[in-house]
């Protein structure tokens, strides 16, 4: 069998398939010396984490994604704010050892989207359409919040606090400088596909920032760059939210 370095962290979901957190921090422990390695647990039933960490006492910290990250909250002995607020955790904190073990959860993503974004920000774009009502668009929904950004969310089913994409507006537009689409419209391979905005309506003044980051430049972005809006992908999002890991398991 094969020797597990001094530190262990690792990604929990199912299935998992190509892992960026994977390449990412086992390419940084090489290139930085760090004695740590960082494996995928494909678990079939959220019921198995426990039996993950009573087999593996060199764990330090774990990612969680789908379908886990609210399923997860039950096994948390404490929430940071964010991730309460969310009611999703994609970063678990491992305090104390063996007995004394607490797991403690965050939202990284929240911090990610928040870093990103906020250089993008003029005095002209203080409200934002979100763009989707999942675990994505809570953790983008709670970024705009912390930076005092209005929020109205978009989806195809109106409810309180929700409109549909037919309930856009030239007001709305006007208003709303910032759209950001937490949908998975326009992801590879369905590159033909993006969420059904008015793009004639936008503006030089307007974001149109996307979560995805496979293509590298969505339906989504190309329509709202030809009637000249400012765009953006998720890639940086995503490298932010995986530093913002590392730090909450080493601070």
């Amino acid at each position: 069998m094969q020797k597990l370095p001094p530190r262990l962290y690792g990604l929990i979901g199912y299935p998992l398939g190509h892992s960026f957190s994977q390449d990412y921090f086992n390419k940084m422990f090489d290139s930085e010396g760090i004695d740590a390695r960082y494996v995928n647990f494909e678990l079939p039933d959220i019921g198995d984490l426990m039996e993950v960490i009573a087999q593996y006492p060199a764990l330090s910290g774990l990612n969680v994604t789908i379908p886990y990250k609210e399923q997860v909250i039950p096994y948390m002995d404490e929430m940071d704010e964010d991730a309460a607020r969310i009611g999703a955790v994609n970063v678990i904190k491992f305090i104390g050892k063996g007995a004394t073990l607490k797991l403690k959860g965050y939202n990284s993503d929240v911090i990610g989207f928040t870093d990103s974004i906020a250089p993008l920000l003029t005095p002209e774009r203080t409200a934002a359409l979100v763009l989707g009502t999942g675990g994505a668009s809570k953790a983008v929904c709670r970024g705009l919040a912390n930076l005092g950004i209005e929020v109205l969310k978009v989806s195809r089913t109106a409810r309180e606090g929700v409109i549909t994409y037919e309930d856009i507006t030239p007001e709305i537009m006007e208003k709303h400088k910032i759209i950001v689409n937490t949908t998975p419209l326009g992801m590879y391979p369905n590159v033909d596909a993006c969420p059904d905005i008015p793009y004639n309506l936008l503006t030089p003044q307007h974001i149109c920032y996307d979560l995805l980051y496979n293509p590298d430049i969505t339906l989504f972005m190309q329509k709202a760059a030809e009637h000249g809006a400012e765009t953006k992908n998720g890639l940086e999002m995503l490298l932010l939210q995986a530093f913002a890991a590392w730090h909450i398991w080493n601070t």
